[in-house]
């Protein structure tokens, strides 16, 4: 049952990114830059200040990611990490930012046994974070839970390619998809899209099988080391600050956080040791 109230209707943005519209951004809005051939970033996120200045830049679309494994709780992998873990870090993005759409990554070990499991998990983080969209890596061996949650009514972004929760598996951080396994893929990629998922990441894969990928598919596709070719692309923001110490190939470092954050400490140190700090104007009388 629904408000008798019926809320004006939203005018789209006219670029998904760099807008400052007083609305979310929805999964109409990234299927309708696709079709204008609009590119379009997404960043990870997993707290309300990074959030808010990565919204006030016009980032369309905020991921908190798995990637909070390593580069919030200190794990060497994305598989230690849960749903009690990444809920309130989905939260804080969700409060700290006011247009992007913001997307939660299914932890290992919360979807991978059934679509009950799936929807359950997903339901956590709609209700208890407020999040609009959730991922999940996979291909065929997913699209029970894809389905099942699109019926619920919950986006569903997917993830191939290198899909980080199943690193075991693959031996190790490897490209994928050359070779037969590049046909493999693509029919992943073209099930998915049956399946109702609304986007896809593809992750480490040869950029001309990601070409052939983007445009056999009407949803968008989102490249983290798979060419130039995709409709949008995904950094974990802590490498395109410069504060992860050795970056993958596919990482461009845009600053370089860590001797900014070092600098500033040694300053702030040494003035107190000095007794610099506090000076007078930073004093109540």
């Amino acid at each position: 049952m629904t408000s008798a109230f019926t809320p004006a209707v939203a005018t789209p943005p006219e670029t998904l990114y760099g807008g400052q519209g007083g609305r979310r951004v929805t999964v109409r809005d990234v299927s309708a830059a696709k079709v204008r051939g609009e590119k379009w970033p997404m960043v990870t996120a997993y707290d309300a200040m990074t959030a808010r200045v990565f919204d006030e830049a016009g980032i369309p679309v905020m991921l908190v990611g798995d990637s909070a494994a390593m580069v919030v709780y200190g794990y060497d992998s994305t598989l230690p990490v849960s749903v009690d873990d990444l809920i309130p870090l989905s939260a804080a993005v969700v409060r700290g930012s006011r247009r992007a759409m913001v997307v939660a990554d299914l932890p290992f070990g919360s979807y991978q046994s059934s679509a009950e499991q799936a929807l359950t998990s997903a339901t956590r983080f709609m209700k208890e974070a407020g999040v609009h969209a959730v991922k999940l890596e996979g291909g065929h061996r997913v699209l029970r839970q894809v389905e099942a949650l699109v019926s619920a009514g919950i986006p569903v972004m997917a993830h191939l390619g290198l899909t980080p929760q199943s690193v075991n598996a693959f031996g190790g951080y490897r490209v994928q998809g050359r070779g037969q396994a590049g046909d493999e893929l693509m029919a992943d990629a073209k099930a998915l899209e049956h399946a109702g998922a609304f986007a896809v990441v593809l992750e480490c894969v040869p950029a001309d099988l990601a070409e052939r990928i983007t445009t056999s598919l009407t949803i968008p596709t989102i490249g983290i080391g798979a060419g130039p070719s995709c409709d949008a692309q995904v950094l974990v923001w802590q490498d395109l600050m410069g504060l992860t110490p050795r970056p993958a190939k596919f990482v461009k470092q845009y600053s370089n956080l860590a001797s900014q954050m070092t600098d500033a400490v040694q300053n702030f140190a040494a003035e107190v040791a000095s007794g610099a700090f506090p000076a007078p104007e930073h004093v109540y009388q």
